[in-house]
């Protein structure tokens, strides 16, 4: 047998699941660490480590020369890509894109409808006791069949979004990098997303972005947080929407520009918003959107799911699977775009 792969593991996980990445070979030697910083690994086991499985904690890379690979607990990783070891050319480092892509395409999904039908003004008037005369034309809905959705970033959250909103008949469009390649080369969990891009309607590359917003009834923001799409949509992007055009961000907060984005909604130069994320996070209590009555606020909960570990492992395993066959891994990380 080849000598063995030691794994640590800074998060918790359950022995069960544990027990389902130990299946994968017995070459792998798991060390299961929850901790919060990297001090609290000892020296010896970060040079042992060869694979880190972590939300957060990463090592200076000098305490672990024999680290080849980082396999993040989150999609996102905004967080840690400045990170001294991931510069490591040795280094490979993977994200997991791909197994919150379920519960977040239902996110979207409660949230178009939730604003095309206006369930913010609908649960006003019932805490006011109102049973309003003009309920026709207040209540009056922008329904999904024949409108047009725009997702900015179609990677699996996106992919997911397009394959829910086939079966209401509304039209796709989205952002990408590389246009002229629309199939998914990331991890797609079985009947999930749309792999070989076939749910979207037209793609526009990022340049192209004020072109497909001027088109769209909604807008789906899913981008990674890197400095191109920082500030990304701002006070002439918002310009390009309709009126009657709504807007869900569920990305990381600081791709929407705050500065245009409230005005523009306290004006009513676009129909309304669901925000999960925020470029101050927790939102201040005295920030203008807690009241107003055409938004939607989750504290950024739309990945929240008690299946998340779960689908954590199985992505992780396949990873292992192809770390162990020499394999391209899913989800590598371009440390120089960001994500």
């Amino acid at each position: 047998m080849s000598d063995p792969i030691q794994v640590l593991i800074t998060t918790s996980f359950s022995e069960s699941l544990l027990d389902k990445l130990r299946s994968v070979s017995p070459r792998l030697k798991f060390t299961l660490r929850p901790v919060t910083s990297a001090e609290e690994i000892s020296d010896e086991r970060w040079k042992k480590a060869e694979v880190l499985y972590t939300s957060r904690v990463l090592p200076p890379p000098e305490k672990a020369p024999n680290l080849r690979w980082v396999q993040f607990h989150w999609a996102g990783v905004d967080h840690a890509i400045e990170a001294p070891v991931l510069r490591n050319p040795e280094l490979m480092a993977t994200t997991l894109s791909g197994a919150a892509a379920s519960q977040m395409g239902e996110y979207v999904l409660m949230m178009l409808i939730a604003l095309g039908h206006h369930l913010p003004d609908i649960l006003n008037a019932q805490r006011k006791v109102e049973w309003p005369e003009n309920r026709w034309d207040l209540f009056m809905p922008l329904e999904l069949r024949n409108s047009t959705v725009g997702i900015l970033g179609y990677g699996s959250i996106g992919r997911q979004v397009a394959r829910l909103l086939m079966p209401f008949g509304a039209k796709v469009l989205a952002t990408k990098r590389d246009v002229m390649h629309p199939r998914d080369s990331g991890y797609t969990p079985d009947g999930l997303g749309d792999p070989e891009g076939e749910f979207v309607h037209r793609l526009y590359p990022p340049e192209a972005l004020r072109s497909m917003l001027k088109e769209c009834d909604f807008v789906v923001v899913t981008l990674p947080l890197t400095p191109e799409t920082e500030n990304l949509i701002g006070e002439e992007e918002l310009q390009a929407l309709k009126s009657s055009a709504f807007i869900v961000d569920l990305s990381r907060g600081g791709i929407i520009e705050h500065s245009a984005l409230i005005p523009a909604l306290k004006e009513k130069r676009i129909a309304g918003a669901a925000l999960d994320v925020f470029p101050e996070e927790p939102l201040p209590p005295d920030n203008p959107l807690w009241k107003m009555p055409n938004v939607i606020l989750t504290p950024h909960i739309s990945g929240s799911t008690a299946h998340y570990d779960e689908r954590a492992v199985e992505l992780f395993a396949e990873n292992l699977h192809r770390y162990l066959s020499g394999l391209p891994l899913f989800n590598q990380i371009d440390v120089e775009r960001g994500y």
